[in-house]
């Protein structure tokens, strides 16, 4: 099966403007742009076939360009990270059994997330759509629950069912937990990784349909799915010693940093 890895990418990031662009530091006190360090993520994942930039902005185009990336011109159009891969399957031509849509605000990612995500929706004839979900320790539960409180929007949360099947993602945390954890105890709460592998026909299917009011009232792409019925697949991965947090805020640059410095990574 032939896969391609999709990054999607816009300058104008209702809450964060410009955030493709936003330098990270790591632990060598080397600053490089957000989408690279994105790219780079998905440059370490193996049995890809093909890694590209999809953008609609000739900045973060150059910039991507400048250090190595296949870039993929979108329209300005895209509501979505998902339609922009589905716009973007079409200029590559299609060709592809799964397409990965690798969500340039998540340079944390492991590449083990990916590969365990590939293979899940290889092994799983009957999903369309699969993401990753994984477990949260206390540390992670409690930022989440401390960002709600203080008015951020900080993770999505996943709920799923038999055969892994999703039934709901949510910025808010659930299931509703009725007590606090130590930072190092397992939760039953499992934080959805920004991460989507689809069979092509999900994905062409996906840009013809309207926003429902889940996706909207969210702003979650992926409930687009859950509201036609499609079925989506909740692959769980183990974090195995890496910390993982996507950017959403600006808060959240420092956040990454430390996290980054915390791991090693250069």
């Amino acid at each position: 099966m032939s896969v391609v890895i999709v990054i999607p990418a816009r300058y104008a990031s209702t809450r964060y403007p410009g955030k493709p662009l936003v330098a990270l530091t790591g632990a060598t006190g080397e600053a490089k742009s957000l989408i690279q360090r994105s790219w780079e993520a998905a440059s370490q994942v193996q049995g890809v076939d093909r890694v590209v930039v999809a953008t609609d902005d000739d900045r973060i185009r150059a910039a991507s360009e400048a250090f190595g990336a296949e870039v993929v011109m979108t329209s300005e159009s895209c509501g979505n990270g998902t339609e922009r891969c589905a716009e973007a399957l079409d200029v590559l031509g299609g060709g592809y059994d799964i397409i990965v849509n690798l969500q340039g605000d998540a340079p944390l990612t492991p590449h083990w997330f990916v590969e365990d995500l590939i293979a899940g929706l290889r092994a799983d004839t009957g999903a369309e759509v699969a993401t990753p979900v994984l477990r949260c320790d206390g540390r992670a539960l409690n930022g989440f629950l401390d960002d709600r409180a203080n008015g951020r929007v900080g993770g999505t949360t996943a709920v799923f069912g038999e055969g892994a099947r999703a039934l709901y993602f949510s910025k808010e945390v659930i299931p509703y937990t009725p007590r606090r954890y130590e930072a190092e105890e397992a939760t039953p709460v499992f934080h959805h990784v920004g991460v989507y592998a689809y069979r092509p026909q999900a994905l062409r299917d996906y840009a013809t349909w309207p926003m429902g009011p889940l996706e909207q009232l969210e702003g979650l792409e992926q409930l687009r799915f859950l509201e036609r019925g499609r079925a989506v697949l909740c692959v769980e991965v183990a974090a195995q010693g890496r910390q993982f947090w996507e950017l959403n805020n600006p808060e959240d640059v420092p956040r990454i940093e430390a996290m980054m410095r915390e791991m090693g990574m250069a």
